[in-house]
């Protein structure tokens, strides 16, 4: 049996070498394209093209290695050839280690340079003021509904919507604590302790919960005592040095955050099959107002009926500085850049009284993989 494992050891360490040379062949071309495009405006990141190579990949992978390692692998591989390229900084509400800081990472690897921003506003306004290629924004929340500053910031600036991701949300109970009865204060985000609130009366009824700025800083609150713990993401636990007292605490399992990857510029041209169907981008997001009309908002949905287009999403927000005037945010599954819906689009603009794309991009992937890494 040793001699075997020997022998297979070796052959391990000789693909390592190859993989590594190849790895270093598919390095030097991608600082060779970053060359070409280094005095071009736009953004590096390339989600359509991005989930095409994924797509193939997952289309020939024989097994037995699985589709989810398969992806994690390139998605690390795509983030470092962008590194590459040109260094890519990520805004992101902070501080690191909260549930948004984990859902850029899982989708835009660790090669990303990501940046703390205190609140949701400066994540927009570091991507306009250029400090910023990209911002990760907690867009809606399956339990709780939208966040609502979100969508009122593309109305105040000029980004768009580059990819979107899900995230499950899951919540873990870390601490020095050696068990749940040595537990005497709870630190939190005020969403978690709430979402865990029927865990947290039946497991520990005797404990001060005490809300935080977030599930970050509640982990150091937490990683500084002996008899305290903190609710937070799984991946906190090893970057605080906490051991994990229970697992998936959460009231309500079925909780999902929706986050968009949001950049300055948007790609304006669809990229096209023979047939003329649009590749990769599967959903547009769309601001529009309407004039003050009975059957205003009736005309917007029957050009999206008669065109065969599904709208999944829409939801009124009040216009800032116009008393009981609203804008539309909506989600239609189709990309409307695909130079086939220009004469929708145009429709649209006339029975609109404004009408702004803030992006085409392909279908989220879910992320959900245990936050203990088991």
């Amino acid at each position: 049996m040793a001699e075997r494992l020997e022998s297979l050891r070796k052959k391990i360490d000789a693909i390592d070498e190859e993989l590594l040379a190849l790895f270093n062949r598919r390095a030097a071309i991608s600082c060779e394209v970053g060359s070409i495009k280094a005095g071009e405006p736009g953004i590096i990141f390339k989600p359509l093209r991005e989930r095409e190579v994924m797509d193939n990949l997952a289309e020939k992978n024989p097994g037995p290695l699985p589709q989810e390692h398969l992806r994690a692998i390139w998605r690390e591989i795509l983030s470092s050839s962008r590194a590459l390229q040109r260094p890519q900084n990520v805004a992101y509400l902070g501080p690191e280690g909260t549930f948004s800081y984990f859902a850029g990472v899982e989708y835009l690897g660790h090669a990303a340079i990501f940046h703390p921003c205190t609140d949701i506003t400066q994540i927009f306004e570091e991507i306009c003021s250029n400090q910023c290629e990209l911002g990760v924004v907690p867009l809606e929340n399956s339990l709780q509904g939208t966040v609502g500053v979100s969508f009122d910031l593309f109305l105040k600036h000029t980004v768009f919507i580059q990819a979107e991701l899900f995230s499950r949300i899951s919540h873990y109970l870390l601490s020095n604590a050696g068990s749940l009865a040595a537990v005497r204060t709870v630190y939190s985000h005020p969403q978690p302790l709430a979402q865990c609130g029927g865990w947290l009366r039946t497991h520990l009824p005797n404990a001060a919960l005490v809300p935080v700025e977030s599930t970050a800083a509640a982990a150091h609150r937490a990683a500084a005592q002996t008899e305290a713990a903190a609710i937070g993401h799984g991946k906190l636990a090893d970057m605080t040095g906490l051991a994990m007292l229970a697992k998936r605490i959460e009231d309500a399992p079925d909780n999902w955050t929706r986050f968009v990857v949001i950049g300055k510029n948007s790609e304006t041209t669809a990229r096209t099959s023979p047939s003329g169907a649009q590749a990769g981008a599967a959903k547009t997001s769309l601001l529009f107002t309407l004039p003050d009309r009975a059957g205003a908002l009736s005309s917007v949905l029957d050009l999206l009926a008669k065109n065969g287009i599904n709208m999944r999403k829409l939801e009124s927000r009040p216009l800032r500085g116009e008393c009981w005037r609203y804008v539309f945010f909506a989600d239609v599954e189709s990309n409307l850049y695909d130079p086939l819906h220009t004469s929708l689009c145009d429709k649209m603009r006339e029975v609109c009284t404004s009408f702004r794309i803030l992006g085409a991009y392909p279908t989220c992937p879910q992320l959900d993989r245990l936050q203990d890494g088991k």
